[in-house]
């Protein structure tokens, strides 16, 4: 093989080749370990979709850019080369209020982190969580959540979050005939719903059997409710929808017993 000139050309390049890459890798590591490289300054910005050019950027409403970044530095490890994003994204979304992050380097020592923020849309459950307009449970400062004013109130089994939210936008379009709208919206560990109104009243809705079942009562409602209101004026506490063909309702502490039920036709079996 020795006196093979071809192959001890072809070793020669390939060993060359291989000093060539050790030197250049150890030229970019002592290069990446310069102090320019260090990070000195962390961005951090609202998340825009489809922002347009030209207008302001949008804002972040719960979070301190000084607070966040103070969260998340002492999970940072690294400079501007070797910082792991993904960590440096999952430190920032363990922070109150951030619902996902992106993380970006630009040059030469800066890392530029994009954050989308919860929005409230009510209170979940009684564990302090609050329940997102995406029908998410997260955990944030209640106080800084009701700053426009109470929020409604949530509650279902684990899980359940997003059939609450819809729900809720369902009932505020069923309910805008009577101008009224939910302030508590509850599924029981049945899947049994309930809601409370602004006015007061408190609804029984009973468990979805279809698709339709909550739509033809809260339909059945909103034509007799009318009725009700101008008999029985501010007086009525709660109504119970869950009948096949009728209501029943409570008001002040009167309620018709099922006798009395039966003799205005409503059939004393309730889902």
């Amino acid at each position: 093989m020795w006196h093979d000139i071809k192959t001890m050309n072809a070793l020669t390049g390939m060993l060359l080749g291989l000093c060539l890459m050790a030197l250049l890798g150890a030229g970019l590591w002592w290069l990446a370990q310069r102090p320019m490289f260090t990070l000195r300054a962390i961005r951090v910005e609202a998340m825009s979709e489809g922002q347009v050019q030209g207008q302001p950027q949008a804002q972040l409403r719960h979070l301190d850019p000084a607070i966040v970044r103070g969260s998340a530095l002492p999970h940072i490890r690294g400079n501007f080369f070797t910082a792991n994003l993904d960590t440096v994204r999952q430190a920032f979304e363990t922070v109150p209020w951030v619902r996902r992050a992106t993380v970006r380097r630009e040059w030469p020592n800066k890392l530029v982190v994009a954050v989308e923020e919860h929005v409230p849309l009510g209170t979940w459950t009684d564990d302090g969580r609050l329940l997102s307009v995406k029908g998410e449970a997260f955990t944030a400062n209640m106080a800084e959540a009701e700053e426009d004013g109470p929020l409604p109130e949530f509650g279902g089994p684990d899980g359940s979050e997003k059939d609450v939210m819809t729900r809720y936008r369902d009932l505020n379009a069923w309910l805008a005939p009577l101008k009224l709208r939910p302030t508590s919206l509850q599924l029981s560990g049945r899947y049994a719903w309930s809601v409370k109104l602004d006015n007061g009243v408190s609804v029984e809705l009973g468990r979805e059997q279809s698709s339709s079942t909550l739509r033809e009562r809260l339909d059945r409602l909103v034509a007799a409710y009318p009725q009700l209101l101008e008999r029985l004026q501010n007086r009525i506490e709660s109504i119970d929808l869950r009948y096949p063909n009728g209501l029943a309702l409570k008001a002040n502490g009167l309620a018709l017993a099922d006798d009395g039920k039966k003799k205005a036709g409503l059939p004393p079996s309730r889902q």
